[in-house]
């Protein structure tokens, strides 16, 4: 009977589940692969390095583009749209070197963990960011 406990509380850890997000975005598949070689992404080939995906390009890049950041361990993907806005209400946040910035009233957002630093209880939406070789990212929402 423990043995069967144990299994079960495993699998329910390890199952696939819809993300839970805490902003006010609606749900959308993101499944975009990112050439790091491209000129638009270059700056990601080093840690420290950023860039945006922008609305032109907004083929399956969610829904006001992507944010990208490489930190010295690890990439972060987070959505442009502002989380605690209406989706159509503001122009896609922006990157100050330090913040992601919603220019709607200026809310920020930390870039590796995607909380705000204002009065906003809401947090960027982040993407799962996979790195399947050293010149291409996968980042999707599941």
């Amino acid at each position: 009977m423990k043995n069967l406990f144990i299994i079960l509380v495993i699998f329910s850890l390890f199952s696939c589940d819809d993300p839970q997000y805490n902003d006010l975005l609606p749900d959308k598949a993101i499944d975009v692969t990112i050439n790091l070689n491209l000129p638009a992404y270059i700056s990601l080939q080093t840690p420290g390095g950023w860039a945006e995906t922008s609305t032109k390009e907004n083929l399956g890049h969610g829904f006001k583009g992507l944010f990208i950041y490489r930190s010295n361990s690890r990439y972060y993907a987070y959505e442009r749209a502002c989380p605690h806005k209406d989706v159509d209400a503001c122009e896609p946040m922006t990157f100050d070197g330090s913040f992601l910035i919603c220019p709607c009233d200026q809310s920020k957002f930390n870039f590796l963990n995607g909380g705000g630093s204002t009065d906003v209880t809401y947090r960027a939406r982040e993407y799962h960011v996979q790195e399947i070789n050293s010149a291409t990212l996968r980042i999707t929402n599941y």
